[in-house]
């Protein structure tokens, strides 16, 4: 089967296409780097001649809010219009767990509209929510801002290592569409605060965490379970420790 990975040579995508090489199929790594641009739409119609699947993890170059909105509005049109054309039976594409409650922040404003698009549509479709990927703490640190001490939300994160995130898109990919939503987490809950403490002391440094409920988590104010899975969820295996040994 001919699949094509939009975001094929990211984190996510680049795993994302080892697994599904690994299994036999014809799979397409589409990025700028390949000369596959969904933002722009070059090289999309070659690249998706023939594809029976395609799976979406591309993100947004720029994390500003207009740019954001842009991006996945844009992409998703082209892509839209790219899979139609080639009579694509299946669109996955991975977005976050708790979107719906995000829209105080640009960069959910962005990931709403994406899957408004995708639901829209015509294409049959799986959209593969997923928390909070374990190697994105460092960015969470670092939007807390350059002070020792760092104000985070206690608010409830259950993250997941890449590999089970690109274990899940990859079995989406390659099962019927469920014109819905699949969620993913990883195997554990914390609060984020005491989270990033954890991460703050094995990486040695020299900052601490303090629990803020009136923190915001990129511009956005969360309840306690607003990143969290409300029912059932795949889980991953792979936990904080282990990741954090690796």
């Amino acid at each position: 089967m001919k699949i094509v990975v939009i975001g094929g040579s990211g984190l996510i995508g680049a795993k994302v296409v080892a697994r599904l090489v690994a299994q036999g199929h014809d799979v397409v790594a589409a990025s700028p780097k390949t000369g596959v641009n969904a933002l722009t739409g070059e090289g999309l119609d070659t690249a998706l001649a023939g594809a029976q699947v395609v799976v979406d993890v591309a993100n947004s170059p720029s994390f500003a809010d207009d740019a954001v909105l842009h991006f996945f509005e844009t992409s998703g049109r082209n892509l839209a219009a790219a899979e139609k054309a080639a009579g694509v039976a299946h669109h996955v594409a991975l977005s976050v767990v708790g979107t719906d409650k995000l829209a105080q922040s640009g960069y959910f404003r962005g990931k709403i509209a994406q899957e408004a698009l995708i639901r829209g549509a015509g294409i049959p479709y799986t959209i593969v929510r997923s928390t909070q990927f374990l190697e994105f703490l460092g960015a969470i640190v670092q939007s807390a801002g350059d002070s020792d001490t760092l104000r985070i939300t206690p608010a409830l994160i259950q993250p997941i290592a890449s590999d089970d995130v690109a274990d899940a898109v990859a079995d989406a990919a390659l099962a019927a569409p469920v014109n819905g939503i699949v969620e993913i987490a990883g195997p554990e809950r914390f609060q984020m605060s005491d989270l990033v403490q954890r991460y703050l002391k094995a990486t040695g440094a020299a900052k601490i965490a303090v629990a803020d409920p009136a923190a915001r988590y990129f511009g956005a104010e969360l309840e306690e379970g607003t990143l969290v899975p409300e029912g059932e969820a795949r889980l991953g295996h792979i936990s904080f420790s282990d990741w954090m040994h690796r």
